[in-house]
C-alpha cells in the first residue's frame, strides 16, 4: 500500500497537502463534518490505516465486527487487494447529530475497475463523527 508524504497531495482528492488534511484526522484530530469523516476514511482505506477505519465506525454498524483482530485483518486484505484511484464526493447533507454523504469511489480489484457508489449515513457521538451505514447507490455514467 502506498504511504503519503505530509507534503504529498491528500488521497482524499480535496486538492490539499496530506498534512493540511486527512493527516491531522489520522491523529486523533475530531473531523468537524461528516463529509470530513467520510474523505479521511476514504484516505486510511488508500493507505492501509485499518485501525481509523474500525476506530471511526459506530459499533451498531452492521460493518463493526465483534472480534477487532479478525476485523482488522479483513479489513487490510481488502486494502491490499485495491487500488484507491479517486474519490468524488457529490453531496454533503449536514445536520446537527446525523449527516449524509454521497460519494463514487474508483476503486481497481484484479486490474478491474470496481467503481462504488453510496450514501453514507454518519452519526455524532460527543465530539466525533462516526459511520454507521449506507445505502449502495446504482453507479452513474459520467461523460469525461
Amino acid at each position: 500500500m502506498p504511504r503519503a508524504a505530509p507534503n504529498s497531495p491528500c488521497p482524499c482528492g480535496s486538492g490539499s497537502k496530506y498534512k493540511k488534511c486527512c493527516r491531522r484526522l489520522h491523529q486523533g484530530q475530531p473531523a468537524p463534518t461528516a463529509e470530513a469523516l467520510m474523505r479521511s476514511r476514504y484516505c486510511a482505506y488508500a493507505l492501509g490505516l485499518v485501525d481509523y477505519v474500525a476506530d471511526t465506525t459506530h459499533p451498531a454498524s452492521p460493518h463493526a465486527q465483534p472480534e477487532r483482530r479478525a476485523w482488522l485483518a479483513d479489513l487490510q486484505r481488502f486494502c491490499a487487494a485495491t487500488t484507491f484511484e479517486r474519490l468524488e464526493v457529490t453531496a454533503h447533507e449536514p445536520g446537527p447529530h446525523r449527516a449524509w454523504v454521497t460519494f463514487t469511489a474508483h476503486l481497481r480489484q484484479d486490474g478491474r475497475p470496481v467503481p462504488m457508489t453510496e450514501r453514507s449515513r454518519f452519526i455524532r457521538a460527543g465530539e466525533r463523527w462516526l459511520y454507521l451505514d449506507a445505502d449502495s447507490l446504482p453507479q452513474q455514467t459520467h461523460a469525461r
